[in-house]
C-alpha cells in the first residue's frame, strides 16, 4: 500500500546544492612567516586585488608532512582580504586540525592544478619565472574593458579587474597596468605590464610602441634587465605566453 503523506516547506530557509566562485590557494610550506612575506610581496601594493573571495586551501604539495597553524593562516589570508572556507588534500591530521579550526572539508570543491615537475630551466634569457603564491580559479573575463585615456605616471596603477584594460595614452616608466585580461596600450609602453594576473594563460599584451620595464602573463615575467630584441623595442608589438603557466613569453611584432 502506498501511502502519501503531505508535506509543508519552511516558511524561514530552503536548502539549496550551490556552486561557488573559489580561489584556491596550493599551500607548498607550512613557514607561515615566509608565506606572509611572500603574499607581501605578491600582493602588498595592490589591496584591492581580492575582495573576499571565498578560497580553499590546498594541502596537497605538502604531501602530508608538517602541521599547518589554521587559525593562523586564516587570519593571515583574510588580511588579504581572502576568505578562507575550506580545506582539501592533506593528511588526516591536517584535515582534522583543519576542521577544527571551522574549515569544511573541500576535496570535490576546486580542481587545482599540481606541479610536481621541477621548474624549467631559463633558456638563453628568453623567461624569468617566479613562484605563483596563489593560483586561481579560471577566470570569467568581463566583456566590458577598462579604457584609461590619460597618460599614466610614475607611482600610479591601474588595476582591471576581472577584464581587459585599454589605455589610449603613454604609460611612463614607475606606471604599472594590471589585469585580469588582456591589456592593449595604445601609446608607448615604459612602464610595468601585468596580463592574466589571475592565472589566464590566454591573455595577451599589445603596444604600439614596447619598451616597459617588466612585462608579464599569469605570472610569468621579463624585465628589461634582459634586453629586449630590436626587432620589437620600441614597435607595435604582442606579447603572448606559449606553453602555458611553465612556458614561455613570445614577442612578436605587428
Amino acid at each position: 500500500m502506498t501511502v502519501s503523506l503531505a508535506g509543508r516547506a519552511p516558511a524561514t530557509f530552503e536548502i539549496k546544492s550551490a556552486n561557488l566562485p573559489l580561489v584556491a590557494l596550493l599551500l607548498k610550506s607550512t613557514d607561515l612567516a615566509a608565506l606572509a612575506d611572500d603574499l607581501a610581496a605578491r600582493f602588498g601594493d595592490i589591496p584591492d586585488f581580492f575582495e573576499d573571495d571565498a578560497l580553499v586551501v590546498d594541502l596537497s604539495p605538502l604531501h602530508g608532512a608538517g602541521d599547518v597553524d589554521f587559525a593562523r593562516l586564516v587570519k593571515l589570508l583574510r588580511g588579504h582580504r581572502l576568505m578562507p572556507v575550506a580545506v582539501k588534500g592533506g593528511s588526516e591530521g591536517q584535515m582534522r586540525a583543519a576542521s577544527q579550526a571551522g574549515l569544511a572539508k573541500g576535496e570535490d570543491v576546486v580542481k587545482t592544478p599540481q606541479h610536481d615537475s621541477p621548474e624549467p630551466a631559463l633558456s638563453h634569457g628568453e623567461r624569468e619565472q617566479d613562484t605563483p603564491v596563489a593560483p586561481v580559479a579560471e577566470q570569467v573575463i568581463s566583456q566590458s574593458a577598462l579604457v584609461i585615456d590619460k597618460p599614466l605616471r610614475s607611482g600610479q596603477q591601474v588595476y582591471a579587474r576581472g577584464r581587459d584594460v585599454v589605455v589610449l595614452s603613454m604609460v611612463n616608466a614607475g606606471a604599472e597596468i594590471i589585469a585580469d585580461g588582456h591589456i592593449h596600450v595604445y601609446a608607448p609602453l615604459r612602464g610595468k605590464a601585468i596580463a592574466g594576473a589571475r592565472g589566464n594563460t590566454e591573455a595577451r599584451i599589445f603596444s604600439t610602441c614596447l619598451e616597459p620595464q617588466l612585462i608579464s602573463i599569469a605570472g610569468v615575467y621579463r624585465t628589461s634587465e634582459v634586453p629586449f630584441p630590436a626587432d620589437v623595442l620600441g614597435k607595435a608589438t604582442q606579447v603572448r605566453l606559449e606553453g602555458g603557466s611553465d612556458g614561455k613569453l613570445v614577442l612578436e611584432a605587428l
